[in-house]
Protein backbone atom coordinates (compact mmCIF):
# COMPACT_ATOMS: atom_id res chain seq x y z
CA UNK A 1 0.00 0.00 0.00
CA UNK A 2 1.45 3.05 -0.94
CA UNK A 3 0.53 6.85 1.22
CA UNK A 4 1.21 9.77 -0.33
CA UNK A 5 0.79 13.46 1.51
CA UNK A 6 -2.93 15.17 0.79
CA UNK A 7 -0.40 17.80 -0.97
CA UNK A 8 0.99 16.00 -3.67
CA UNK A 9 -2.43 13.80 -3.99
CA UNK A 10 -4.03 17.78 -4.91
CA UNK A 11 -1.19 18.14 -7.32
CA UNK A 12 -1.12 14.72 -8.99
CA UNK A 13 -4.65 13.52 -8.48
CA UNK A 14 -5.79 12.58 -12.05
CA UNK A 15 -2.33 10.75 -12.67
CA UNK A 16 -2.76 8.77 -9.39
CA UNK A 17 -6.49 7.80 -9.91
CA UNK A 18 -5.08 6.45 -12.76
CA UNK A 19 -2.61 4.71 -11.46
CA UNK A 20 -5.05 3.21 -8.47
CA UNK A 21 -7.36 1.96 -11.25
CA UNK A 22 -4.68 0.40 -13.67
CA UNK A 23 -2.73 -1.28 -11.01
CA UNK A 24 -5.58 -1.85 -8.44
CA UNK A 25 -3.04 -0.62 -5.57
CA UNK A 26 -4.62 1.09 -2.87
CA UNK A 27 -3.20 4.63 -1.88
CA UNK A 28 -3.76 6.44 1.81
CA UNK A 29 -3.62 9.99 1.90
CA UNK A 30 -1.91 11.45 4.80
CA UNK A 31 -2.24 14.99 6.27
CA UNK A 32 0.74 15.95 8.72
CA UNK A 33 1.71 12.33 8.55
CA UNK A 34 -2.10 10.71 10.07
CA UNK A 35 -3.77 9.29 7.13
CA UNK A 36 -7.06 10.94 6.42
CA UNK A 37 -8.24 8.88 3.11
CA UNK A 38 -8.02 5.80 1.01
CA UNK A 39 -8.30 5.72 -2.39
CA UNK A 40 -9.14 1.88 -3.48
CA UNK A 41 -9.92 0.89 -6.63
CA UNK A 42 -13.30 -0.03 -7.63
CA UNK A 43 -15.09 -3.48 -6.93
CA UNK A 44 -15.13 -5.96 -10.01
CA UNK A 45 -18.97 -5.55 -11.20
CA UNK A 46 -20.89 -8.57 -10.76
CA UNK A 47 -21.71 -10.66 -13.89
CA UNK A 48 -25.08 -9.86 -15.40
CA UNK A 49 -27.72 -12.47 -15.34
CA UNK A 50 -29.11 -11.51 -18.63
CA UNK A 51 -27.34 -12.56 -21.71
CA UNK A 52 -25.26 -14.83 -19.38
CA UNK A 53 -25.93 -17.72 -21.88
CA UNK A 54 -26.02 -16.41 -24.70
CA UNK A 55 -24.22 -18.28 -27.83
CA UNK A 56 -24.21 -21.23 -25.87
CA UNK A 57 -27.41 -23.02 -27.34
CA UNK A 58 -27.78 -24.70 -30.88
CA UNK A 59 -31.46 -24.22 -32.71
CA UNK A 60 -31.76 -26.94 -34.81
CA UNK A 61 -34.51 -27.34 -37.25
CA UNK A 62 -37.68 -25.25 -37.66
CA UNK A 63 -38.76 -24.10 -34.30
CA UNK A 64 -41.95 -22.59 -35.43
CA UNK A 65 -43.04 -25.91 -36.91
CA UNK A 66 -45.71 -28.04 -34.83
CA UNK A 67 -44.49 -31.69 -33.59
CA UNK A 68 -47.23 -33.56 -35.01
CA UNK A 69 -48.51 -32.81 -37.95
CA UNK A 70 -51.81 -31.15 -38.56
CA UNK A 71 -53.57 -34.77 -39.52
CA UNK A 72 -52.52 -36.39 -36.47
CA UNK A 73 -54.37 -33.54 -34.26
CA UNK A 74 -58.41 -34.64 -33.33
CA UNK A 75 -59.33 -30.88 -33.15
CA UNK A 76 -58.27 -30.53 -36.86
CA UNK A 77 -59.32 -33.95 -38.24
CA UNK A 78 -62.86 -33.29 -39.37
CA UNK A 79 -63.87 -36.95 -39.83
CA UNK A 80 -62.94 -37.40 -35.86
CA UNK A 81 -66.18 -39.11 -34.03
CA UNK A 82 -67.25 -36.27 -31.72
CA UNK A 83 -69.06 -37.71 -28.35
CA UNK A 84 -72.65 -36.39 -27.35
CA UNK A 85 -73.49 -32.59 -26.84
CA UNK A 86 -74.17 -31.68 -23.47
CA UNK A 87 -76.62 -29.37 -23.27
CA UNK A 88 -76.37 -26.83 -19.59
CA UNK A 89 -79.95 -26.06 -18.48
CA UNK A 90 -80.08 -23.08 -15.94
CA UNK A 91 -82.66 -22.93 -14.26
CA UNK A 92 -84.08 -19.50 -12.89
CA UNK A 93 -84.86 -19.03 -9.01
CA UNK A 94 -87.36 -16.40 -8.33
CA UNK A 95 -87.71 -14.55 -5.05
CA UNK A 96 -90.46 -13.91 -3.96
CA UNK A 97 -91.04 -10.96 -1.25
Amino acid sequence: MKTMPAGEFKARCLRVMEEVKRYRTPVVITKKGRPVAKLVPPDTPPADVFGCMAGTARIVGDIEAPILPASAWEAVDPRAPRGPRKRVIRSRRRTTR
